[in-house]
């Protein structure tokens, strides 16, 4: 019995290891959401309704799309529509987390389902497939830990953004954050080549789609890219057991 408890760190080992890995992502985090807050109180938006977008969203690539067509005027359709097809990814976030979580409790994973953000689940899918022995109360608790550092950091740095507005030069650059934090995420996870051909797709689709207006090409590049991702799956998975 020891020896199997001196092997397994256990809940608490792992909500303090998921603590370590998600505490890096406060270097993007924190100058992204600064970002979002300062661009949210430029448009007119108050530190309340800002705080409130931040609160309710959670999903700084959906915030920063809806602001934008905010301020552009466009249809409020055409604004919940866009929101919701970049986040698109959140519900093939939830399908790929649900083998190793599905069995906690609703409480649970009702929590998890808010706070699936693209740090939080690199981390723990990482995690979970590399140590798949883990029970589930572990994997919730490493879940849990490596969300804590992001979304406390998020909704922090929103409302500073918010408060200083306009106060931060433009030779800060805070505008890095957003590419980074998503290369960060995306390349170590291109593992297949049905990963990497739904990249390219979806890359030159949105390429050939900047054009059109209320960045709808954003949605017809990812929805490209995600048939063409399957479809190559699908390929390969027949000549696999063709040959």
């Amino acid at each position: 019995m020891s020896a199997t408890t001196s092997k397994t760190p256990g809940t608490s080992g792992y909500f303090w290891k998921g603590i370590r890995d998600g505490v890096p992502f406060i270097l993007v985090v924190g100058p992204f959401a600064v970002l979002f807050g300062v661009l949210a109180s430029e448009a007119g938006l108050n530190v309340l309704e800002i705080l409130a977008f931040s609160v309710v969203v959670i999903a700084g690539a959906a915030q920063f799309t809806a602001l934008q067509l905010m301020t552009e005027n466009a249809p409020t359709v055409i604004v919940l529509a866009s929101a919701l097809a970049v986040n698109l990814r959140m519900a093939m976030y939830s399908a790929s987390l649900t083998p190793w979580i599905g069995a906690a409790p609703l409480w649970q994973r009702a929590l998890v389902a808010y706070f699936t953000l693209d740090q939080s689940y690199a981390c723990s899918i990482a995690r979970y497939e590399e140590e798949p022995e883990m029970s589930v109360p572990e994997r919730v608790a490493y879940f849990a830990g490596a969300v804590l550092p992001v979304v406390p950091t998020w909704y922090g740095c929103t409302v500073a953004g918010a408060l200083l507005g306009t106060r931060i030069p433009e030779t800060l650059a805070l505008d890095f954050a957003l590419p980074i934090t998503f290369l960060a995420l995306v390349a170590p996870m291109l593992r297949t080549p049905a990963h990497m051909v739904a990249a390219f797709v979806s890359i030159v689709v949105s390429l050939l789609a900047a054009g059109i207006p209320w960045s709808l090409g954003l949605i017809i590049a990812g929805m490209c890219g995600m048939m063409a991702g399957a479809r190559a799956e699908l390929w390969l998975e027949a000549r696999k057991l063709s040959s």
